[in-house]
């Protein structure tokens, strides 16, 4: 067996697609919301973090360089189609597609909060707030969907009858 008939194999099954854990509990539409908002937010990064460069204050331009990188990461996260001369934008995308709603969000948050505990500025601010956005949207999505009225006044119903049946029990048992 040659050498190429070996590493076929290996290909393949690193080809083949695993299902992605944000598939769960996100639609469609919701998961092409996040992908959205996290352009958006690397955008909005990139050009406020630009903006907070010119300057000669030294936490300003750090702050400044943490947002393009924050922009950087959206983008192979969220848009890996915008990095095409990066060798291993799509291996980094598969990777974030595989984590879990909550690592995301957890991920995107504090990521977007570190350049405003560096500078304290309206650009820091406003240029953070769209990525901060994007990890909140995924944040909600770990929480699941929201009930129905009804199922949820059953369980409640259960609820308080099992409560009831408790309290008559060790009323019985104590007499």
């Amino acid at each position: 067996m040659s050498s190429q008939d070996e590493q076929f194999p290996a290909a393949a099954a690193a080809a083949a697609p695993e299902p992605a854990a944000t598939d769960e509990g996100m639609t469609w539409w919701y998961r092409w919301l996040c992908r959205i908002a996290g352009v958006i937010g690397g955008m909005s990064c990139a050009f406020a973090g630009l903006w907070n460069c010119v300057t000669i204050n030294p936490l300003n331009i750090a702050a400044g360089v943490w947002m393009m990188l924050n922009a950087f990461v959206l983008f192979l996260c969220e848009a890996p189609f915008c990095c095409q001369f990066i060798e291993f934008a799509n291996a980094v995308s598969a990777r974030a597609d595989r984590l879990r709603a909550w690592q995301k969000a957890a991920f995107y948050c504090g990521m977007a909060v570190f350049p405003v505990m560096l500078s304290l500025t309206l650009t820091t601010l406003f240029g953070n707030a769209i990525a901060f956005a994007t990890g909140v949207l995924y944040g909600l999505s770990a929480l699941g969907k929201k009930g129905d009225a009804i199922s949820y006044a059953r369980i409640h119903q259960q609820q308080k009858q099992m409560d009831e049946e408790k309290l008559t029990g060790t009323l019985e048992g104590q007499a």
